[in-house]
């Protein structure tokens, strides 16, 4: 017992460490191991930025999983959001957290795995657009016909500046503004957002003019390097511009986000610059043939116009024709004028003689008005007195005529007719029932003794085949055929194991043939 004593008490050589220091020292191990890695793998456990803008999740594959963060600014550098399922490629580096015996990944850039990842991030950014209206023609801004500025959005070392100045110096030069932007990379979105931003933060008035007109261009590339238009951020900014914009990204095949929001979609930059900017030659042709066709026009109202005054002045009479008829009604008139003035100054002059006027004249001609006024009056006082007796009799006729006795008799009686008819009515149903009730009974009864159940109740049975029609005759049986025998209460199967015996016919009294030389009594 001392010996096992002596064991247990003695000491190991191995050092001891605290669990920090562990922790410290397998954090050391695996950072300087794995400084810098790229993980594929499923996102898992993806619940958003937390409150303080980082990231929490964790990549997984098929056998193992291992927990993943993104920093708060990292993650605002992100050029798409992460989401729960979504198969990416993290790089970054492996550290621990010795909060919890956990190894980690802290993620300093994240990427689709590949382009299938990207396209199926495309179509879920396109319905969540399309979802908000942003893609729908009727918010699209029609294009000015001549704009008289055009503010390009690219790369300002690319062949597609190049193309687009060419391009508008040959149809119509104008007046053009390059806001220098990278046109691949992850800082595509903002700075071409920022660009749009700018230019409709011109004031239209200010020494840069504004642009009447904006063209986001870029040649042509790999999904991975059109992504940046691609961007959520830039799509919106587009679709909010105040400015029309013409999306000019990639070739004709090449469509991105920033293509459906766009006011209107160039298959090339040049394409962008030919919808842009009218070709000055066609417009003065054009300007030209219009004026031509004004002035051939105005020449042709003026003619038809001049010939219709000539005829109608052919169809008017000459001043003199006009004029001979009312002139002649002047001189006769101003012929009798003397001689009807001095007549009718006779005429007065007589009935002012024999009228001798005088105030007693006048006073007795205005008693008498006043007379006739009062009589008028006192006739119209009566005549409204009758009317109203007249009317005042007639109101009482009517209210005679209307009691509400006569109407009170009348719904009684129409109530005492409506409680018998539905007492009658209810009769009606129930004896109308009963009829009905008896007829099916006899009819049923009927059923039962013509139908053949009550045959098969006294001991019949009815043959069938096994597709169960009847069978009628025994000749249609043959030996090993399965039957059906349906009887009262139910069916049995059988099966035949010999032939059919025909039956003897009935036995039939034949008359003797008469004996020659026998008379018959019949």
């Amino acid at each position: 017992m001392s010996e096992t004593l002596f064991t247990t008490e003695q000491k190991s050589n191995a050092a001891e460490f605290t669990v920090s220091e562990i922790s410290n020292a397998l954090k050391r191990t695996v950072e300087d191991a794995f400084g810098n890695v790229r993980v594929r793998g499923e996102i898992s456990g993806y619940r958003g930025p937390h409150s303080s803008g980082h990231a929490y999740f964790s990549l997984k594959d098929d056998r193992a999983r291992i927990e993943a963060v993104i920093w708060k600014m990292t993650f605002q550098r992100l050029k798409f959001r992460p989401e729960e399922g979504m198969e990416v490629i993290a790089t970054g580096r492996l550290t621990t957290y010795p909060g919890s015996s956990k190894y980690q990944i802290v993620i300093d850039s994240l990427e689709p795995a590949g382009a299938g990842a990207l396209m199926a991030l495309l179509e879920e950014r396109k319905r969540r657009l399309a979802a908000e209206g942003l893609f729908d023609a009727a918010r699209k801004k029609p294009l000015p016909f001549l704009p008289r500025v055009i503010g390009v959005i690219t790369s300002p070392t690319g062949a597609v500046i190049r193309d687009i100045l060419h391009r508008v110096r040959d149809r119509l030069p104008l007046h053009v503004l390059v806001w220098p932007v990278r046109v691949q990379g992850d800082t595509v979105g903002a700075e071409v957002s920022n660009a749009v931003a700018g230019f409709n933060a011109l004031p239209p008035d200010g020494p840069i003019p504004r642009p009447d007109l904006l063209i986001v261009a870029r040649g042509g590339g790999s999904l991975e390097d059109l992504w940046g238009f691609n961007d959520e951020a830039l799509a919106r900014a587009v679709a909010a511009s105040r400015i029309p914009v013409i999306s000019a990204v990639g070739h004709e095949t090449d469509t991105t986000l920033v293509d459906f929001v766009s006011d209107r979609r160039a298959p090339t930059p040049t394409g962008a610059a030919e919808i842009a900017v009218p070709v000055k030659a066609e417009l003065e042709a054009t300007l030209a043939s219009l004026g031509a066709r004004l002035r051939a026009c105005m020449s042709r109202g003026v003619d038809r116009r001049r010939q219709a005054l000539k005829g109608a002045a052919r169809a008017l009479p000459s001043p003199d024709q006009l004029l001979a008829m009312p002139r002649r009604r002047l001189d006769e008139a101003t012929s009798r004028l003397g001689r009807a003035l001095i007549a009718d100054t006779e005429k007065k002059r007589g009935r002012l003689s024999a009228a001798r006027l005088s105030p007693a004249i006048l006073a007795r001609r205005v008693a008498e008005a006043r007379r006739r006024f009062e009589k008028d009056g006192e006739q119209l006082a009566r005549c409204g007195r009758a009317y109203l007796r007249h009317r005042r009799a007639d109101l009482d006729k009517a209210a005679a005529r209307l009691r509400v006795e006569p109407i009170v008799r009348h719904a009684e009686a129409a109530r005492t007719t409506l409680d018998r008819m539905a007492a009658r009515a209810d009769q009606a149903m129930e004896l109308a029932l009963e009829r009905r009730l008896t007829r099916l009974g006899q009819a049923s009864r009927l059923f039962d003794s013509l139908g053949y159940t009550s045959v098969l109740k006294r001991g019949y049975a009815v043959v069938k085949d096994a597709d169960g029609a009847v069978v009628k005759t025994a000749a249609e049986v043959r030996p090993g055929a399965g039957l059906k025998l349906e009887f009262a209460d139910g069916e049995a199967g059988a099966v035949a194991t010999g032939t059919a015996t025909p039956r003897k016919p009935a036995y039939r009294l034949r008359s003797k043939a008469p004996i020659p030389g026998q008379g018959s009594l019949f």
